[in-house]
Formats: structure tokens, C-alpha cells, sequence
């Protein structure tokens, strides 16, 4: 192992990291600087480059994020609420727990948590603040439950993890992520439920048998989205890229014909936006790619999987060092630059501690997700800060509370593989 490149490939990334160079840029530069002293042709880093995006299973990613967009815009979002709310808001700290339950049918649409904070907190942390909630516990409890949306399908990043992890199965990664989002969420709507009964937080109206069947029914075209991709993925009748392609397909027509609250000049802005996102992800994707490399090319996988291994060979204490690198990482970094770059250095380690790939990718997604919402880089963070116009100072004195919560559902899904591989097992058995 060459000590001098390995320094400087991650002494200068993680410098530019700190001087708040945009993370792609960071990846590349440090690539570009460690090639250089290694005296590799630099034309290697433009094919490597190529080669990190030249895959058809990645094609589902701007689909999947182009779909999300659409159903954000064409009126799901008013609908999932009414829905959750007729399901649980008759309960005490209701309205708390119709922002769990519709996450986790936004979040089932978009895949994203900062699109489910950015759609869906800018229409329920006013209702809740309306109703004498602490606007900081809204404010967080939206962005929390937001994480729902990477583990229950369809997610764009487990697509990304498929991929980097060796074309594991998107299908038996859709399937273990969905106990482990529903559990989540339910996880969540408890700790409402306590928090409701300490700080007297009012009840909904009565169930209503007739609302509720009218809000499934309204929201129901919305919901099919899921299905789609679900269904599809899982029975083998379309690819995860086809069913991305066709949730595109079904919401356009869901936005502009089923609730014709899609018009041309939104789609326009969709587009726009999806655009926007899908090009930091693509540079993402191909930088990494070459960063990676040089990670393999020196040896750091196995240099990390001996010193972790050389403290313990306890596969319990594997499990919990592997989930401490995941989520530190999560607080300095970009989530897709931590699957692309991470998965190739923690995955192997996590596989000799007899974690399946599946209930690796699902846990790493889960750690990723806390980090999305924990200072300084946390990018759902920043989002409901903005939505809510409250500080993130303020927004973090108060989210131990909730992080707490999703640590622990984090340790159960991590030391109880059951609950992540019970589904792919059953539904798409390994032959």
C-alpha cells in the first residue's frame, strides 16, 4: 500500500470538505490529485468516469426522482394528509400521528425525505402549530418520519446501493425495507402518543367510518404509484428501471387527468427541479467511481476490514462499529457519496459478520437517513429549517428526542435480521 497516495487522496478530500467544497467536486479533485502522484494515465479518470454511469439498472434513478416530483405537484400531498387523517387523527396527539402515517404514504411515492419534509411540512407543521403543538416538536417530528420514504419503496438510493453493492436484487431491497419503514413510523406515532398524553395535546374529530372510505378512494390513484413499482419489481413481470419508467407514466396521468392539479407549466418546473437533482447525483455517480477505484487500487478496503477485524472478532460488536462509522459519516456527508463510496470498504466487513447484503443495505440506508437530519450537513435539516423558518439551533436542542427513537429502531433492525429479511425471504426466495 502506497501510504503517501492514500494521504492524499483522503487528507485532501475531506480539507476540501471542511473549506465547503461541493462534494462532487471534492471526490473528483482529490481522484484527479492522488492519480497524478501515482503517475496512472489521467485519461483512466474520464473512463472510469464514463463507466460509473454507463449502467442500465441506474437508469431507474432519474425516473424514480422525476415520478416523486410529479406526485409532489399533482395534488397527492393534500390527499395522503386527509387520508392519515381519517385513519388515526381521532386519536389523542392525532394530527402528531397523521405526520407518521402520511410519510410513510408520501414517503412510499417519493422515495426522498427531503421531499416528503419540503411537500408535506410546508401544509402540516402550520396545521399542528394551529392546534397548540411546540412548533420545534412539528418541525422535527416531519423531518423524522420523513426518513420512512428511503426505506419503503420505491427509493432511488437502494437503487444506487444495488448497484454498487454488485447487482443485488432491487426487488428483495425493496421487500426488506418495508417492515423496517413501517416500523418506524409506528415507532414514531407511540413516542406521539406519549409526548400527546404529557403535554395535553388535543384529540380529532370522532372516526368516521364514511371519511375514511372517502379518503382512501381519493387518494387511492395516488397510492397505485406504489403498487406499480412494488408489484412490478417483485413479481419479475417489468425491471426496477421499466417500473420507474412507468410510475413516470401513471403519475403524469394521475397529476393531469385523475386530479387535474398538474398543469403544463408545473410539469415544466418538475422537470426543472428533477433535473437539477438528477445532475449532482450522475456527477456523484461518476466521480465516486473513480474514487473507489483508487480506494481498491490501494488496498484501503482491506487495510479497514483488518483493523476493525483486529479489535474484535465478536460479529455483535462488528455490527455496532460498522453503525458508528455509518452515522458519523452521515453527519459530515452527502448520503448518495456515502453509499457509492462506503459500501465497496464497510459491505465486505459487514458480510463477515454474517449480515446478509439486503439487511446491510436496509441498516446502512436507515444510518444514512439519521444522518440526513443531524447538523452540520444534514440535508433534510436544512430543509425543515427552511419550511418552518425555524432556526436549526433551535431545531436541535430539541431532536435528541426523536433521534433517540430512530437509534433504537436502528439496533433492533441491525441485531434482528428477521425483521429485515423475513419479506425478501418469503416473497423472492434465493434459489
Amino acid at each position: 500500500m502506497n501510504s503517501t497516495a492514500v494521504l492524499i487522496l483522503v487528507v485532501s478530500f475531506f480539507v476540501m470538505l471542511i473549506g465547503r467544497v461541493p462534494i462532487a467536486f471534492a471526490i473528483g479533485i482529490s481522484s484527479i490529485l492522488t492519480t497524478a502522484y501515482l503517475g496512472l494515465p489521467l485519461m483512466q479518470i474520464a473512463q472510469l468516469m464514463v463507466k460509473g454511469v454507463n449502467v442500465f439498472t441506474l437508469m431507474a434513478v432519474p425516473f424514480f426522482i422525476v415520478a416523486g416530483e410529479i406526485m409532489g405537484a399533482g395534488g397527492i400531498s393534500n390527499r395522503l394528509i386527509k387520508l392519515a387523517d381519517a385513519l388515526v387523527g381521532w386519536l389523542r396527539g392525532g394530527l402528531a400521528m397523521v405526520n407518521c402515517v402520511d410519510s410513510m404514504f408520501f414517503g412510499g411515492i417519493s422515495g426522498s425525505s427531503t421531499a416528503d419534509t419540503a411537500a408535506l411540512g410546508s401544509i402540516i407543521i402550520p396545521m399542528m402549530k394551529e392546534q397548540g403543538y411546540d412548533e420545534c416538536f412539528a418541525t422535527n417530528l416531519t423531518m423524522t418520519s420523513s426518513v420512512q420514504g428511503l426505506l419503503i419503496p420505491p427509493s432511488h438510493n437502494m437503487v444506487m446501493y444495488a448497484m454498487v453493492a454488485g447487482g443485488v436484487s432491487v426487488g428483495r431491497l425493496f421487500l426488506g425495507g418495508i417492515i423496517p419503514g413501517v416500523s418506524l413510523g409506528l415507532t414514531l406515532a407511540v413516542y406521539c402518543y406519549f409526548m400527546a398524553k404529557k403535554h395535553n395535546y388535543p384529540m380529532g374529530s370522532p372516526f368516521n367510518l364514511k371519511n375514511a372510505v372517502r379518503a382512501i378512494v381519493d387518494a387511492f390513484w395516488g397510492l397505485v404509484t406504489l403498487l406499480i413499482v412494488v408489484v412490478g419489481v417483485v413479481t419479475g413481470i417489468v425491471t426496477a428501471t421499466e417500473s420507474a419508467a412507468l410510475a413516470v407514466v401513471w403519475s403524469l396521468m394521475v397529476g393531469f387527468f385523475v386530479y387535474k392539479e398538474l398543469t403544463l407549466i408545473e410539469a415544466w418546473h418538475v422537470l426543472e427541479r428533477a433535473l437539477g437533482t438528477l445532475a449532482i447525483v450522475m456527477i456523484l455517480i461518476s466521480t465516486s467511481q473513480v474514487f473507489g477505484w483508487l480506494l481498491t487500487y490501494l488496498q484501503m478496503p482491506q487495510m479497514i476490514a483488518d483493523a476493525i477485524l483486529g479489535l474484535t472478532s465478536n460479529k455483535y460488536a462488528i455490527m455496532l462499529i460498522l453503525n458508528l462509522i455509518m452515522l458519523f459519516l452521515g453527519t459530515i456527508m452527502d448520503m448518495s457519496a456515502i453509499i457509492l463510496v462506503a459500501t465497496p470498504i464497510l459491505l465486505p466487513i459487514a458480510q463477515s459478520a454474517g449480515m446478509d447484503v439486503v439487511h446491510f443495505g436496509v441498516v446502512m440506508i436507515l444510518n444514512l437517513g439519521i444522518g440526513l437530519i443531524t447538523p452540520p450537513v444534514g440535508g433534510t435539516l436544512f430543509v425543515g429549517s427552511a419550511v418552518s423558518g425555524i432556526p436549526i439551533e433551535r431545531l436541535c436542542k430539541t431532536l435528541w428526542h426523536q433521534l433517540l427513537v430512530m437509534v433504537g429502531v436502528l439496533l433492533v433492525i441491525t441485531y434482528v435480521p428477521e425483521i429485515v429479511m423475513f419479506l425478501p425471504n418469503l416473497i423472492m426466495p434465493l434459489n
